[in-house]
């Protein structure tokens, strides 16, 4: 009798830690944020700057674990689209949240360069960036035209956050991914220099546009610790990669009469844009000081913290970069400084993030041993009968 319900209540305990991960995954799916592609982002840029530092081994390691993260991400993209459609489409409609879906694009991007710089494979990039200006094509399109016809929308101060220029760092990503597979779109000819000029001087606009809002939302709207939310270090990332895909240009079109007749005028906007990211970079350390250190704002892991990793390790390979196309060899001690800060930070977000892989084994774990004490117990009294 006592062995019966002992049975019984493992059995209900094995439900239990059953119903328990399965609400737990289904409330993670439900409340996936959109910006999750700031971890391929992140790793992508920190594994690049690895590489260019000669730091082959880490950066491939980071290399193989960003493919298999890209791939699952979009598992869970479409899963989370599937079973919770109209929480999908919400996020498409928010002010908050709609810019994350640009991560998607700015990763794709990412990783055509790492398969270029790892594996050689002009081919597959050149895939990766059609992709990625579809998505961009896609997203600019809906999101901006959404927000817009919205009949229903937040204040200035309740809206906007640094996570709206991820659209700047998406469309600079076009450029850079662009200018290095530069062989695959000869066949337009003289075009393009211009689409990829185009794309790097849209974005510097679009980057004008909407760190005027953000600036005065800083300055003459109240600010608690709460709103200084991690994609604020975008506001450097967005300059960094503008950097970077202004550097670029340089380097692959520099000999092109389009490109070589702006020559000094796109220096100097390059470095305009370096010392932009540079004046931000103070700026969010101080005003991230105040928030855990004044203020004690408790630290705990949101996948946004990857947009501050990627903002470090962006501008580490924007410097570098400059100072090559500038011939200024000492940017390069900077960059092997934010290669290090890059690093430190991308381990402790990964660290915070693992903990949610854990608490799901975890789980699992307790399933299964209650699940073998239900099975002992059930094979114990049919031996008894």
């Amino acid at each position: 009798m006592s062995e019966a319900v002992l049975s019984t209540s493992n059995l209900k305990s094995a439900d239990k830690h059953e119903n328990t991960l399965v609400a737990y995954l289904q409330k993670t799916l439900h409340e996936f944020h959109p910006a999750y592609f700031g971890l391929i982002m992140a790793t992508g840029i920190v594994s690049l700057d690895c590489r260019l530092f000669s730091l082959d081994e880490i950066a491939g390691f980071l290399f193989a674990g960003n493919i298999a993260i890209y791939f699952l991400l979009w598992v869970l993209y479409v899963c989370r689209a599937a079973l919770f459609p109209s929480r999908f489409v919400a996020d498409l409609f928010s002010h908050k949240r709609a810019f994350g879906f640009f991560t998607v694009v700015a990763a794709t991007n990412v990783l055509g360069t790492q398969y270029l710089l790892f594996d050689k494979n002009l081919l597959f990039a050149a895939v990766l960036w059609w992709v990625g200006l579809s998505l961009w094509i896609v997203l600019t399109y809906s999101i901006f035209v959404f927000l817009i016809i919205q009949k229903e929308k937040p204040s200035l101060e309740d809206g906007i956050n640094g996570g709206w220029l991820l659209a700047v760092v998406a469309t600079q990503s076009i450029c850079v991914l662009g200018c290095q597979i530069q062989p695959q779109l000869m066949w337009m000819g003289d075009l393009t220099p211009l689409l990829l000029l185009s794309f790097w001087l849209f974005g510097g606009m679009l980057y004008i546009w909407l760190i005027s809002l953000i600036f005065y939302r800083y300055l003459f709207f109240k600010f608690e610790p709460s709103d200084l939310i991690p994609p604020y270090w975008i506001n450097m990332g967005a300059m960094a990669i503008t950097t970077l895909a202004g550097a670029e240009l340089i380097r692959v079109f520099g000999s092109t009469h389009l490109i070589g007749s702006m020559l000094a005028f796109m220096k100097g906007l390059s470095i305009m844009y370096w010392a932009t990211a540079t004046w931000w970079i103070p700026m969010l350390a101080v005003l991230g000081v105040w928030r855990h250190g004044v203020k004690q704002f408790k630290f705990t892991y949101d996948p946004l913290y990857w947009g501050l990793v990627f903002p470090l390790g962006m501008y580490s390979v924007c410097t570098l970069k400059l100072g090559t196309v500038l011939e200024i060899s000492s940017l390069a001690r900077i960059a092997q400084v934010f290669l290090v800060l890059g690093l430190m930070a991308w381990c402790l977000t990964f660290l915070s993030m693992a903990q949610r892989p854990l608490y799901v084994i975890l789980l699992l774990l307790r399933c299964q041993s209650h699940t073998v004490e239900v099975s002992t117990s059930e094979e114990k009294n049919y031996g008894c009968k």
